[in-house]
């Protein structure tokens, strides 16, 4: 219904909000507890799509980088490498440490501020040079003493020395005597210590120095000593205030404050999350076991980050591979509007606070304070604006399924198209099982998009998973339940191939087997194998699942065949292909597009629109239920897609049949019989047919249009919008002035045509007229115009009219409009709207009384177990028991909780489904009562300033023409060059003449030799009159092939001698003849076809538009100028440059000389000149012309 009204499908968001006051003074405020409406949110259909203004759309998920820390390098300009380590977490700022060219290491936050490491670790409470080296384990402590001392002469000190004290002084705001803590440095670190310096560290008072260990290992941690020697601060104070300053460039008022922005930034749950993802991969990484609620950063993390940043300096650990799928997750449409939810939600607190402290002391309640429009506005501009939210690719359902599996590593958050380089766009070994290697566009977005894999599947972390079988001991556990892992458990472990020969316990046959490991291919005993894949079409998509001996092509050309069958169109009479895969059963029963059987059932009654079938129930779900034993689905009866293909389902069961559950119940949009039929089976020939079938041109058969086998339906849609304008209303109508009756027999009297009329270029669709400003009428005209009420005058024809490509037949048409108010329309919506209102309410109570005889059915005689409401409060009192006067008073059972109503865990089962039905079904009648008061009250809904909307369908029926594009499902595409007439085609040795010639020069340079294999064993199908599955990678061998060849009697690899249709003389070379399967493409010449003699031009250049939308003309350009020059062709040049294009006067005057019969006119100045001398101008140059 929302789609065919142009609405949203969206759910009502409504919250129970309680208003209460946390400070005890304020003991009078009283407790607010409200139904606030938060508006409305888009909700999924069981397909998997959202409608939104009518449109289906798609919410397309995205694979970003996964929170977590990641270890990474780059090199300097002078070759150094240079090491890195960034914390990314789910909310809140970055973190990235990295070395620099002088080994010291600095942290950035936010990519922006930078400060050496040593400083944050004053920062966050280790606070003296020993506390830092101590973390590492990096020196000594050295007792000060005289004697102690002159042992450690020539050794480096780790440590400044410091001499500290307090400065007392008087503050002259309070008057108070503060003292301040001094500190001086004696020594520096790395000072190598020397017999006079003794005497200068005993008198500075220091208890203890530090000393470098004298050790191998501590070598790797100079860097650690080099920073502490960049370090300009001495203490936690002093770092605290440095960061503040680097990150505000403004002085900290105090201590306090900047202590509290560090805390902030990386230690505060408000302000910065991990996530359970990024906390999860951060354990993985560092070996950590910190609990998976811990969602800040702890100081454990940080050191432990820092440590293995030191290992990678000292080439002791490797750096992350940024591109493997451990390392990037998937965001899936629940995520993307959670977050939006998110934001909507801040928003509203925001708007909620200044609401607060502008009404100070009013009383006000929750509904006061919360504006509706902020949630319900970030929610649909996310659907309407955001990238990944897209119009759905509904050309077949193919198309469909693939969309909803798709997965863009673009969007917010995500990578831009400009800056993505090829490791991104690569194949990597991860991607086996997970991700298909093939289908993905061509063009800029290569390998940025692509598609999930048919097994895998996303776990609730956002890893995608793939499935294996278990190998114990050489030993493949075949019965087991098969186990998914995701990238990261992958590693190190060995996978054997699906279609590995195994005996029938389940070993290997083979003393060795090949296998797989990361991204290498070893030789192994079958000893230590780990997994073994489920399947050999594991690592492709749905698409290319669906080509067959998909292993015989080239991956560029399978990838282009597999983006082409989402391009199909669905024809009138589609036809399952004789070869297959395997597959197509089950795209099309998972595209959701057909009806499928519930359960166990008869069919009662159908015919082409509805299909009623009578379910066998038990007695416990008819208990549970509301509704009757039958159901009738409706059919969609040539429904516009997005793309304008037509889909109309048509039954295939019978009257009296017995259904099972996931039975198929009707068939058309692309499937025949329950299985995907994109296209149909064509007698083919391959050779050159008089040059027609150069370049990948195809020759066809009239046969082929005469009998509608490439024939499809399309449908479009027009739409013409009433607005008011200043001058008056305009209006719909059937008398449109200065246009003939002729013209205007087919409208109705709201000026929109009949369904079922042709519709021919030029043909008037929907009448309207405008009101036309002209000069004020003179008294006496007015006079004139109220006594003879002549208003012809003031009306100008606005008509909508066919395009001139349009041909075809109106099927549907639809009128929008506002209810009109005044007194008497007021109060009679007033009456309907309360008769409405009763007539809901009743059948609320009849719905509310069978619950309770359920109910009560259910539990009488069972003692309650205390059954709450969403706020809390005991509604039915535990260990009471039930009676019907209990439940008849509870005052809404939609708001009970799934509470435990009895001991009985089936009967509290029974209960809650009873309880949930009933909450789907009020929720139904609540919104049919809201949509029928609206649609009484308000009419249609429709954008400000537009009082009516009118909308016709028109269909058309496009047989094959040249021009039009087809395919195999090998990537082989081609443009028809011609039909030929069945006689005239070249014709097999029993008078069969073949239905397609294509060209065999585009099998071997493409290296698609499927196509071959396709053709041969489609021959021999259509022969025996068996059809054929052979999956991917599993195909048909060579051998098996011949044999149906032999069984069939055709020659050898199809080769055989063709006869010319012209003469009847034989062909000097035999050629292949076989069956294959072809698709019609979306991309037609109906759409394509385009000229134009005078038209639009554009307002500022004067130049005509471009493109057939705009009604354009073709751009002679920079070089089709040269070609004209290299001519000499100077009148035509000059003709071409000015008054075919942007000659304003010139162009009127030719006309006017044409019209007359004159001599054309002297060409003028071209428009476009203007331009520049405009543009000179604004640039401040004085330019003149010369006379």
């Amino acid at each position: 219904e929302c789609i065919e009204r142009g609405l949203t499908y969206c759910v009502p968001l409504k919250a129970r909000l309680k208003l209460y006051c946390t400070d005890p003074e304020h003991e009078d405020f009283e407790t607010i507890v409200q139904d606030v409406y938060l508006g409305t949110i888009p909700y999924m259909t069981h397909s998997g799509t959202f409608v939104i203004n009518g449109a289906e759309r798609v919410v397309v998920s995205q694979l970003h980088r996964s929170p977590g820390v990641f270890f990474g390098q780059s090199f300097h300009a002078n070759g150094t490498k240079l090491y890195s380590a960034r914390v990314i977490p789910f909310k809140g700022s970055w973190i990235e440490f990295a070395t620099d060219i002088n080994q010291v290491m600095y942290a950035y936050i936010d990519r922006k501020k930078k400060l050496p490491v040593t400083t944050l670790f004053r920062a966050i409470g280790y606070e003296r040079d020993k506390d830092i080296l101590e973390i590492f384990d990096l020196a000594e402590e050295i007792k000060v003493s005289k004697s102690g001392l002159k042992k450690y002469i020539g050794r480096k000190l780790a440590a400044r020395v410091l001499k500290t004290w307090f400065e007392d002084f008087v503050d002259e705001d309070t008057g108070e005597v503060v003292s301040i803590e001094r500190n001086e440095i004696v020594l520096d670190r790395d000072t190598i210590l020397e017999k006079d310096q003794i005497e200068e560290i005993i008198e500075s008072g220091t208890k203890t120095i530090l000393l470098h260990k004298e050790d191998n290992e501590m070598a790797d941690y100079a860097i650690i000593h080099n920073t502490l020697q960049k370090d300009p601060t001495n203490s936690e104070k002093e770092a605290v205030e440095h960061i503040y300053r680097q990150l505000r460039n403004a002085e900290p008022p105090d201590f306090e404050t900047a202590k509290g922005i560090i805390d902030k930034l990386f230690f505060s749950e408000q302000r910065y999350n991990l996530g359970e993802v990024g906390r999860y991969r951060m354990n993985k990484k560092l070996g950590l076991d910190v609990s998976v609620d811990a969602k800040v950063l702890t100081k454990e993390d940080i050191i432990t980050i820092i440590k293995n940043l030191i290992k990678l300096v000292n080439s002791k650990a490797e750096v992350d591979d940024i591109d493997h799928l451990s390392n990037r997750r998937v965001r899936t449409v629940g995520e993307q509007l959670a977050s939006q939810f998110g934001v909507g939600l801040s928003r509203m607190a925001r708007t909620i606070r200044e609401r607060m402290n502008v009404r100070d002391n009013e009383v006000f309640t929750p509904i006061d304070l919360i504006n509706a429009k902020t949630l319900s506005s970030v929610i649909n501009s996310f659907f309407g604006t955001n990238q990944l939210s897209q119009f759905m690719d509904q050309t077949n359902p193919l198309a469909e399924i693939t969309h909803k599996r798709r997965l863009s590593a673009l969007g917010p958050g995500g990578l831009s198209r400009e800056r993505a380089g090829f490791e991104v766009r690569d194949v990597h070994f991860t991607h086996y099982g997970r991700l298909c290697p093939i289908e993905t566009p061509e063009g800029p977005n290569i390998g940025l998009i692509s598609s999930l894999a048919v097994f895998a599947k996303v776990n609730n972390l956002g890893f995608i998973e793939t499935p294996y079988r278990k190998v114990t001991n050489g030993q493949v556990n075949i019965a087991d339940e098969p186990s998914y892992l995701s990238a990261e458990e992958e590693e190190g472990m060995k996978f054997a191939q699906s279609n590995l020969p195994l005996d029938n316990d389940g070993n290997f046959v083979n003393e060795k087997v090949i296998v797989r490991e990361e991204a290498d291919y070893p030789v192994v005993d079958p000893k230590v194998v780990n997994y073994m894949d489920v399947a050999p079409n594991q690592i492709a998509s749905i698409s290319a699942s669906l080509i067959p001996f998909l292993e015989h092509d080239d991956a560029n050309r399978a990838l282009m065949g597999s983006n082409m069958m989402r391009q199909a169109v669905p024809l009138i009479s589609p036809e399952a292909p004789i070869v297959g895969t395997g597959l197509e059963r089950r795209v099309a029963k998972d595209s959701r597009i057909l009806i499928n059987a519930e359960g166990l059932g008869t069919v009662e009654y159908v015919d082409a629109d509805h299909i009623k079938i009578k379910y066998d129930k038990t007695d416990e779900e008819r208990m549970v239920s509301f509704d009757s034993d039958s159901k009738t689905y409706n059919l969609i009866k040539f429904r516009k897609t997005n793309q304008g293909t037509s889909i109309n389902l048509k039954p295939i069961v019978k009257k009296g049949d017995r259904v099972v559950e996931g039975q198929v119940l009707c068939e058309g949009y692309a499937t025949q019989n329950g299985e995907l039929a994109l296209g149909r089976n064509m007698k083919v020939a391959f050779m050159p047919w008089k040059g027609y079938n150069f370049e990948d041109a195809i020759v066809i058969s009239e046969k082929v249009v005469k009998e509608d086998i490439f024939t499809s339906i399309h449908i479009d849609e027009y739409s013409l919008e009433v607005r008011d304008t200043k001058l008056g209303a305009e209006e719909l109508t059937n008398d449109i002035p200065n246009v003939s009756e002729e013209a205007t027999k087919d409208l109705d009297e709201n000026g929109m045509i009949r369904i079922g009329a042709e519709v021919k270029p030029g043909d008037i669709l929907i009448g309207k007229i405008t009101p036309k400003g002209e000069s004020d009428p003179t008294p006496e005209e007015k006079l004139l115009r109220a006594i003879f009420g002549d208003k012809a005058g003031d009306v100008k024809d606005a008509s909508l009219k066919a395009s001139p490509s349009l041909r075809g037949v109106v099927i549907d048409k639809k009128l929008f409009e506002r209810a009109v108010k005044d007194k008497s329309k007021r109060a009679k919506d007033k009456i309907s709207i309360t008769n409405l209102e009763h007539k809901y309410s009743a059948k609320l109570e009849e719905l509310r009384t069978i619950l309770t005889e359920k109910l009560f059915t259910l539990i009488s005689g069972k003692t309650s177990q205390g059954v709450m409401n969403d706020l809390g409060e005991e509604i039915l009192q535990k260990g009471k028991k039930f009676t019907l006067k209990m439940l008849n008073a509870v005052p809404d059972f939609a708001y009970l909780t799934r509470g435990v109503w009895t001991t009985d865990d089936h009967i509290n089962a029974l209960v809650n489904e009873l309880i949930h039905n009933y909450k789907i079904k009020v929720n139904d009648l609540q919104g049919s009562l809201r949509r029928e008061k609206f649609t009484v009250s308000v009419g249609d809904e429709l954008p400000a300033g537009i009082l009516k909307l009118a909308k016709i369908y028109i269909a058309k029926k496009r047989k094959l023409k040249v021009g039009d594009k087809m395919a195999g499902r090998h990537g082989n595409k081609g443009i028809v060059a011609r039909i030929v007439r069945a006689e005239d085609m070249p014709f097999l040795e029993d008078g069969t003449p073949v239905d397609i010639v294509l060209n065999p020069l585009g099998v071997p340079s493409r290296m698609n030799i499927g196509q071959i294999y396709e053709t041969v064993l489609g021959w021999a199908g259509q022969k025996l009159g068996k059809t054929f599955a052979t999956p991917i990678f599993d195909g048909a061998k060579i051998s098996e092939i011949n044999q149906l060849i032999e069984d069939a009697g055709i020659p050898k690899h199809g080769h055989t001698y063709l006869y010319d249709g012209g003469t009847g003389e034989r062909f000097d070379q035999p050629a292949t003849v076989g069956v294959i399967y072809m698709i019609k493409l979306g991309h037609m010449i109906d759409d394509k076809m385009h000229a134009r003699s005078i038209g639009p031009y554009s307002l500022i250049t004067q130049q005509p538009l471009g493109g057939k939308a705009q009604f354009g003309g073709q751009r002679f350009g920079e070089m089709e100028v040269w070609a004209l020059e290299a001519y000499g062709a100077s009148s035509t040049l000059r003709e071409i440059l000015t008054v075919k294009s942007d000659d304003v006067l010139g162009r009127a005057k030719t006309y006017e000389a044409i019209v007359k019969g004159d001599d054309m006119p002297e060409p003028g100045l071209p428009e476009s000149f203007n331009v520049l001398m405009h543009e000179l101008r604004g640039l401040g140059l004085d330019v003149r012309l010369e006379e």
